[in-house]
């Protein structure tokens, strides 16, 4: 199974650890995947017939529920890399649009294949003050396979000291590393521009049921 599969795969099942349609304490990290994701779980067992009927409510669901707790610009400037440097405010500023565009997309995308999957965060721990990067266990439990371990790296804000994610690995492979890595030849070859107008494009490919 290639990267990019396997990725569509857990974050499937991982994309309501992050996200929750009601305020939460996002001071702890651990407090805030955990209350998170029993209450996007039931949303979208909630809504699966509206889903049914027309996939692209899920691009709504991700907006409404993911994003706040999603940093898409840090997590935009680490895929951009040493590229940043070349850009100017508003080429970064369209990237970040396009970027977030393109990964409530993809996120969209990959809910269509929810099927109620079991997780298991591993138990809180004490953050010390002076970090500011937290990795948090998670394992995927599905029925006749191995668990998948994935570890979600979330960020401090130091003025507010809220907690949000940036990137996912899953058994030691990074998704921000990962695009970086599958952009970055574009990046120096044909510009940031370039790249801007295929995330665009990538992004407003229709939400289609996939075979599960």
């Amino acid at each position: 199974m290639n990267v990019l599969k396997r990725f569509g795969l857990v974050l499937m099942a991982s994309l309501p650890l992050l996200v929750n349609a009601a305020p939460v304490d996002k001071t702890d990290p651990y407090k805030m995947m955990q209350a998170v994701s029993q209450q996007t779980f039931d949303r979208l067992k909630s809504e699966q017939a509206q889903i049914q009927r027309n996939p692209e409510h899920l691009r709504t669901v991700v907006r409404q529920e993911l994003l706040p707790y999603i940093n898409t610009r840090y997590a935009a400037y680490k895929v951009l890399g040493p590229q940043l440097k070349q850009t100017t405010k508003e080429q970064r500023n369209n990237f970040v649009n396009a970027f977030t565009d393109y990964l409530v997309a993809s996120y969209a995308q990959v809910l269509t294949q929810y099927q109620d999957q079991d997780i298991r965060i591993e138990p809180a721990k004490s953050v010390p003050a002076s970090s500011s990067i937290v990795s948090v266990r998670v394992d995927i439990v599905e029925p006749q396979r191995p668990p998948i371990r994935l570890d979600f790296k979330l960020r401090k804000n130091k003025q507010t000291n809220e907690w949000q994610g940036y990137d996912m690995v899953a058994e030691g492979v990074s998704m921000i590393s990962t695009k970086q890595s599958e952009w970055s030849g574009q990046l120096r070859t044909q510009g940031v521009d370039k790249v801007t107008q295929d995330l665009r494009t990538l992004a407003a490919k229709p939400i289609k049921p996939e075979d599960k």
